[in-house]
């Protein structure tokens, strides 16, 4: 991880933020200390997915994820 001054990092704002969007993690320090992290987001999207197919593998059947909760369900029935 990068550490950089915020001194510099305010003289080279667009330098440290093309590092930061190609993944780079640079803490900003003032008088020595770290007081913050700049990272890159996580794809949220890409995280989701990720989790449920971990579910899945465990065996786990996720259904409808879009309904709201306080939407009244239709049954199809089932004749045998």
């Amino acid at each position: 991880m990068l550490e950089v001054s915020v001194t510099t990092f305010r003289k080279h704002i667009p330098d440290y933020l093309g590092k930061v969007r190609k993944g780079e993690d640079i803490s900003l320090t003032s008088r020595g200390k770290v007081i913050a992290r700049l990272v890159q987001p996580a794809d949220e999207r890409e995280s989701a997915r990720e989790q449920l197919a971990a579910l899945r593998a465990g065996g786990i059947y996720i259904g409808d994820l879009t309904t709201p909760l306080n939407v009244a369900w239709e049954v199809d029935s089932v004749d045998s």
